[in-house]
């Protein structure tokens, strides 16, 4: 892997870090030591770094802010590549052009205060826009797939394609991207309605107070870890089992939202990974609901 190393070096692709403590990359702040980090500089230098490290057949994998991820302690034996230079923000009237890297709630609020409808839902959501994209992050009865009209995507054999909404099966917490391992969104098309600037912030700073009152936002999470079943809350079914609060090693099933796992005092990952399994597990017991995991597990192999 040194070689590879040297090669992306060589050819000045983009910032390395070595021996990289995931817990500075993940919004649970746990996670084991990642052999290197690549930082692209361009979608040039992304596509020669995947070209490398498919030609010699190395472990990789494309990480956003490490909202609605767990790694686990063990040594990722690879590359994680961070998308954080894909990072410009063009403003076309009612549409937006924003790179994969760029943070979805800076977006967010930056069309509140031009008084733009359409983001108010991300105000909270702290990933990145290309992982929201992926996951088809939403809240509030509203998701991306509502204002992305289209993504600029890197597909596995390399080439740079533009996909339209119709062909990215938005869905549920999932899309296109997901279900597709290998394509990676460049940089997303937005498209937001002009609203009531004041109207606006004011539901967003009472989504926000009620954020700060129901949920654990003290605590270092990856926000909701499972799916709503259809017509129901999964924070409530943990909550009725009598689960609020409930402790394992340094994670603790939030005492505020049970469908919050956090990492309350040094947590390791699997002492939050146990947490979860336990919850779908007692779930699936006394009410016979398979609660789907919204959260990614990495390096758990």
């Amino acid at each position: 892997m040194k070689e590879i190393i040297n090669e992306i070096k060589k050819h000045e692709y983009g910032k390395i870090l070595s021996d990289v403590s995931l817990k500075d990359y993940t919004t649970y702040k746990v996670g084991g030591i990642c052999r290197y980090m690549v930082f692209p500089k361009n979608i040039d230098s992304l596509v020669e770094i995947i070209r490398l490290l498919k030609k010699n057949k190395i472990k990789h994998m494309v990480l956003g802010k490490g909202s609605n991820v767990l790694f686990s302690d063990n040594i990722y034996d690879g590359i994680i590549i961070k998308l954080d230079s894909f990072d410009s923000i063009q403003w076309r009237e009612n549409k937006l052009i924003v790179g994969a890297g760029v943070s979805l709630m800076k977006v967010a609020l930056m069309a509140v205060r031009k008084g733009l409808s359409g983001l108010e839902f991300a105000t909270g959501i702290p990933g990145s826009v290309g992982g929201a994209v992926y996951m088809n992050a939403g809240a509030y009865k509203s998701d991306m797939g509502y204002v992305v009209s289209s993504i600029k995507v890197l597909t596995p054999k390399l080439r740079v394609i533009t996909m339209v909404n119709k062909e990215l099966e938005f869905h549920y917490r999932t899309s296109f991207l997901k279900t597709h391992p290998g394509y990676i969104c460049l940089e997303a098309t937005i498209k937001l309605k002009p609203g009531n600037r004041e109207e606006i912030e004011e539901l967003v700073q009472e989504r926000k107070k009620r954020r700060l009152e129901t949920q654990p936002l003290e605590y270092p999470s990856a926000g909701s870890v499972f799916r709503n079943p259809e017509g129901l809350f999964a924070g409530k079914l943990i909550e009725d089992l009598g689960y609020k609060g409930l402790i394992k090693g340094g994670a603790m099933i939030s005492d505020k939202h049970a469908n919050f796992i956090i990492n309350y005092d040094h947590a390791s990952a699997q002492d939050i990974k146990d947490l979860i399994e336990f919850a779908k597990e007692e779930v699936k017991e006394k009410n016979n609901i398979e609660l789907k995991v919204e959260q990614e597990f990495k390096n758990w192999e």
